[in-house]
């Protein structure tokens, strides 16, 4: 039997898209470094179980505050308990990035000008949130990354 954890869902349901995980990993190091499979692997488990410990302490600051909603000010708070001050201010920057971007979100209850984009500029868009956010995590420095090769044969379709 699977290990359960405290929703009781098995470990296996609490995941990262590999793929996504996959090419941030790449992206954050310099083109050269290769980074073997179970690596990227154990990495991306880091990244839940850190996800999983923020996640509970932020609950924990909530209940002690009596709320029933945990909010951005709950999440800087087990930051900073969890002993992670460090990163609160760039923590801080990227939150009040993402209000500006979904701004029209927020406001119209759905993703604004989402069904009008094309593929194309679905991937272009997104591209550019990917490039902002290893800004952001370079400490606005950008490290040029190096090219993959057009992919061959058929594509996916992001229309479902």
């Amino acid at each position: 039997m699977e290990p359960m954890d405290i929703v009781g869902k098995t470990k296996e349901d609490a995941s990262l898209p590999k793929a996504t995980m996959t090419k941030i990993i790449k992206e954050m190091l310099p083109p050269d470094v290769r980074v073997a499979r179970d690596a990227q692997d154990l990495l991306i488990e880091c990244c839940v179980e850190f996800i999983n410990l923020i996640s509970s302490e932020s609950n924990e600051v909530c209940n002690r505050e009596d709320k029933k909603t945990i909010a951005p000010e709950h999440v800087l708070k087990a930051l900073e308990g969890l002993g992670f001050g460090e990163y609160i201010e760039e923590v801080y920057a990227a939150y009040e990035q993402h209000k500006l971007e979904t701004v029209d979100t927020v406001r119209t209850g759905k993703l604004s000008n989402v069904a009008e984009m094309t593929e194309e500029q679905a991937l272009a868009e997104q591209q550019r949130m990917f490039a902002e956010a290893r800004a952001r995590m370079n400490g606005g420095i950008t490290v040029p990354k190096q090219s993959d090769p057009e992919p061959q044969g058929p594509q996916p379709s992001l229309n479902t």
